[in-house]
């Protein structure tokens, strides 16, 4: 990877900003922004130049940037609140050698992403990427679709780290104070927890982007303090020959191929949310390298804290069918108290329950960025509604409580489905890595015809793009499979239904309507569809033309809103 000056295009353009027939965004009949120009070669100049206007607060450093994805994959989350299933799923064996084999594949695909981030810096990520890398002639479908399994992954993957806050708090409290874990108080935990993120998020990007830069300290620390006592406090510990060959199968299926492979859904939910380093450069300082760079440190970094911690849990296990039917439903816990005892195991567990809130919080954030940036393009239903910006503290508000209610209703399922945690988890990897892997498929499919931004991979581009194709093929057909055997109404993996049901809505509403108006000029004779461009109203066809909404927000491009210099 090199990180230099942008390379020449060396291909006839693909969709860009200087004709109205495909520029990313449909021209507005709102009058210029007023305020000072970008300066040339600034961040807002380039952001303008893929036809957005700078609105939200650009405060963040490269370090707050890496340190949002970072906290996202949050190994003290992800690893601990799947170490359950992973116990079941084939054990010690797949809960060490699969993190090494997922850590190695995920780099491969972050890679491919990065190198497209440093090309087109903007919140809208993904779908934006898809829209410039795809034939002009169906650029708008691949970037509506890859758009829908973001916002499908990105809602998941906050259900999944806020639920499983939920569970860890829920066996604290019993510990501490008898509190008898349910799956009603369960919800009810989980929905207070996603109320919490909700309000941090509502006062605005500073004290996020602050909390994020302490959460980064908090599970550096905390994972070296877990792993410090699991080594030296406890009397006995397992055998290396336990950790790295020890292979336990619980699920019912009797081949120990499949549990294997299944067993992979563990380390690879961990290894989600790194798209936040994306979302979030509009909002960073020099976006073009620090977007980039934030997604590839947050993987590498947290692919060698993941391995510590997770060796540390193996080898402290006391009892491994007593960390199984644990009373506090979270067989990390049962390790922590029996290795430990019961005060410094308690007192590690809020360590754990405090990374976990971390992570949920930042995932709300960048959730929120990406349900923005697609309303608007009016991809939503009530577009309007979700890129509304707070004029005091220029964070998108309505999309940060949409974030919330879809994680809540993601989560519901467990009142009558006791997989569903895990069902959850395949959701966010399925729509995450389907939206991931489209544009680097896109790039790859495109071959020299790519205009790189200064940080990029070079000759390394094509073979990194393969591999992380091929990965994630593999893994959206794994992780559709059932993972408990007898299969019943209680146990079936229904992950399979939530991704149909969102691409077969997403399907019916591009064929009935948004295909005449998604990422199209609303004039094909107005001029280009850059920053400060007039032209005729958008069609009646697209939702929420030329509507207001009385925010500082108050249209549905962000192109339209004055500019305004970060606060």
């Amino acid at each position: 990877m090199t990180n230099d000056s942008p390379a020449p295009q060396t291909g006839p353009p693909g969709p860009s900003t200087s004709s109205a027939s495909s520029g990313p965004l449909a021209p507005s009949a709102s009058p210029p922004p007023s305020g000072p120009s970008p300066s040339p070669g600034s961040d807002e100049a380039r952001l303008a130049e893929l036809g957005y206007t700078q609105v939200l607060a650009r405060r963040m450093s490269a370090f707050s940037n890496y340190a949002v994805s970072f906290t996202i994959i949050s190994v003290l989350s992800g690893c601990l609140t799947l170490y359950l299933f992973g116990m079941n799923t084939g054990g010690p064996a797949v809960i060490t050698w699969g993190w090494v084999g997922v850590g190695l594949m995920t780099l491969f695909v972050g890679l491919a992403m990065a190198e497209i981030c440093s090309a087109y810096p903007t919140s809208a990520g993904l779908y934006f990427w898809a829209h410039r890398l795809a034939p002009p002639r169906s650029a708008a479908a691949w970037a509506w679709f890859t758009g829908w399994f973001n916002v499908l992954g990105q809602v998941a993957v906050t259900a999944g780290i806020d639920f499983g806050a939920a569970s860890f708090l829920g066996a604290y409290l019993n510990l501490q104070f008898g509190f008898e874990v349910t799956p009603g108080r369960t919800i009810l935990l989980f929905a207070a927890i996603l109320v919490l993120h909700g309000l941090l998020n509502t006062f605005g990007v500073g004290i996020v982007a602050f909390l994020n830069s302490v959460s980064v300290w908090w599970h550096v620390v905390g994972v070296a303090v877990i792993v410090g006592a699991l080594t030296f406090v406890p009397d006995s510990h397992q055998s290396a020959s336990y950790v790295f060959t020890e292979f336990v199968n619980n699920t019912g299926w009797g081949s120990g191929f499949y549990v294997v492979m299944i067993g992979l859904l563990m380390a690879q939910y961990t290894f989600t949310g790194y798209d936040a380093s994306a979302h979030m450069t509009e909002e960073t300082h020099d976006a073009a390298v620090a977007g980039p760079r934030g997604i590839v440190q947050s993987i590498w970094t947290s692919w060698i804290a993941g391995f510590v911690l997770l060796l540390g849990f193996t080898f402290a296990i006391q009892s491994y069918e007593g960390a199984l039917t644990s009373p506090t439903g979270a067989p990390p816990a049962q390790i922590l108290l029996d290795a430990l005892g019961a005060t410094t195991g308690k007192l590690l567990l809020l360590v754990v329950i405090g990374a976990q809130l971390f992570c949920g919080m930042a995932s709300v954030t960048a959730n929120s960025r990406m349900i923005y940036a697609f309303s608007r393009d009016g991809a939503l239903p009530f577009s309007r509604v979700w890129h509304t910006v707070s004029p005091r503290t220029r964070t998108p508000v309505a999309a940060v409580w949409l974030a919330a209610l879809g994680a809540l209703a993601l989560g519901l399922p467990y009142l009558i489905n006791v997989t569903a945690y895990a069902a959850v988890t395949s959701i966010a990897v399925i729509g995450l890595y389907i939206a991931y892997v489209i544009p680097t498929l896109l790039r790859l499919l495109r071959g020299d015809d790519f205009a790189r931004g200064p940080w990029h991979l070079g000759r390394w581009s094509r073979p990194i793009g393969i591999v992380a194709v091929a990965w994630v093929v593999i893994i959206t057909v794994l992780f559709m499979l059932p993972q408990v055997s007898p299969v019943t109404w209680e146990t079936f993996n229904y992950a399979p239904i939530a991704v149909l049901v969102v691409l077969g809505f997403a399907a019916t509403w591009w064929l009935a309507s948004a295909r005449r108006w998604f990422l199209k000029p609303a004039d094909a004779t107005g001029p280009s569809a850059t920053t400060g461009s007039t032209a005729a109203p958008a069609t009646p066809e697209r939702p929420d033309a030329s509507e207001t909404t009385g925010s500082a927000d108050t249209s549905d491009h962000q192109r339209t809103i004055p500019h305004e210099s970060p606060q």
